[in-house]
């Protein structure tokens, strides 16, 4: 069976009333409630982890090896500073797949440099929530 492990970074917990101009209103539990809908219509394991901590996510995804087959991840600002994070990904050797809900290129300049995005399949950015669907459905 197909295992996905869904990761969201700092202040993520905050989504539905952090900045709901760029975020919207669509809180972490919604997501993972409607994530949660399409894996199980489709017979595939899903697990989800969130915090505001690096060395959690690390340890998080050096867990993973051997267990998923996939990663979800949104790294949040960790994006743009976290080698820790880029090499964990690289070190599990797990197919992995960026997500951001906001357009982090029409953002401040410092948001256009993604650390993860080049030990990941491909990135999704822009298109709010559903960015997690599509990514799900990759791995579908």
């Amino acid at each position: 069976m197909t295992n996905i492990l869904v990761v969201n970074g700092p202040n993520l917990n905050m989504l539905g009333t952090r900045e709901p101009e760029v975020y919207g209103k669509t809180t972490l539990k919604d997501i993972e409630s409607e994530m949660k809908a399409v894996a199980e219509k489709n017979k595939i394991d899903i697990e989800f982890f969130q915090s505001n901590h690096e060395g959690d996510i690390v340890d998080k995804i050096c867990s993973a090896k051997g267990t998923f087959n996939g990663i979800i991840i949104n790294p949040a600002a960790y994006t743009h500073t976290s080698v820790a994070i880029r090499d964990a990904i690289a070190a599990v050797d797990i197919p992995a797949i960026e997500v951001h809900i906001s357009n982090v290129y029409s953002r401040e300049d410092f948001r256009h440099t993604s650390l993860i995005a080049p030990v990941c399949l491909g990135q999704i950015a822009g298109l709010g929530t559903k960015g997690y669907i599509l990514a799900l459905e990759y791995f579908i």
